[in-house]
């Protein structure tokens, strides 16, 4: 019995992530007791990235 890629089939069966409080997807990590989306269980400030909003026209430098 070697533990290897039979063994990864097996954790396919059960639910890693549950509906966030905050933020309402289904992106709550249950072991890691942190959402993916929102960072909800991690930090009080919502999640958010420089990458994520979009750059003014007037900023842009062609």
């Amino acid at each position: 019995m070697t533990k290897g890629t039979a063994s990864m089939g097996k954790r396919s069966r059960f639910r890693l992530h549950l509906r966030c409080r905050r933020c309402g997807q289904p992106s709550y990590h249950k072991q890691k007791s942190r959402c993916s989306h929102c960072g909800f269980g991690a930090t009080t400030k919502l999640r958010q990235y420089a990458w994520q909003k979009k750059s003014h026209p007037w900023n842009r430098d062609y």
